[in-house]
C-alpha cells in the first residue's frame, strides 16, 4: 500500500488511487447494506437516495437537478421518479422556470416512507459509528469534500 503523504504536502497519485478503490468498495457494501436495511419498506438504496435528495432540497427540483446532486444520470433518476410517482410516493408539479422539466416533490406518503427509512438508518449508523472517532469522521468528510471539489472543477 502506498505510504501516506506528509500532512502539508499533496497526496501522491498512488495514495489517491488507493482512496478511490476503497471508496468503490465502501460504496458497494453500503449499497448492499442499504438495500437490506430498507427492503421491508419496499425500497432500494437507489430509491432511498432519490427520496433523500428530494427531502434535502431547499426547494423542489426537476429530475436533472436531482441527478446532478446525486452524481448519476438523469435517465436513472427519471426511471426511479416514474416508478415512485406510480406508487404515490412522489408527485410532479409544474415548473414556472421550464415548461417540460417538472418539479419532483414528496407526497405525504413519500415523506412518511422517508421518515421510516431514517428511523431504520439511525440505529444502523450508530452501530457503524462504534470504533470511529469524531475526528476520523470529520477528516474523512473533509477528504471526500476535497475530492468532490476536484472532480467538479476538473
Amino acid at each position: 500500500m502506498p505510504t501516506r503523504a506528509d500532512p502539508d504536502q499533496s497526496a501522491c497519485p498512488e495514495a489517491v488511487t488507493e482512496l478511490i478503490l476503497r471508496i468503490f468498495r465502501a460504496n458497494g457494501r453500503l449499497l448492499l447494506a442499504g438495500d437490506q436495511l430498507v427492503a421491508p419498506l419496499r425500497l432500494t438504496s437507489a430509491r432511498w437516495q432519490v427520496l433523500g435528495s428530494i427531502a434535502a432540497a431547499e426547494q423542489p427540483q426537476p429530475v436533472a437537478g436531482l441527478a446532478r446532486e446525486l452524481g448519476v444520470t438523469r435517465q436513472a433518476v427519471q426511471r426511479i421518479v416514474n416508478e415512485l410517482a406510480l406508487e404515490g410516493v412522489v408527485a410532479l408539479q409544474s415548473n414556472p422556470h421550464h415548461k417540460r422539466a417538472q418539479l419532483v416533490v414528496l407526497t405525504d406518503r413519500g415523506q412518511e416512507l422517508f421518515e421510516q427509512a431514517l428511523a431504520l438508518q439511525r440505529p444502523w449508523a450508530a452501530g457503524l459509528a462504534q470504533g470511529l472517532t469524531g475526528s476520523q469522521v470529520a477528516a474523512a468528510c473533509d477528504a471526500l469534500d476535497a475530492l468532490l471539489a476536484s472532480l467538479h472543477s476538473g
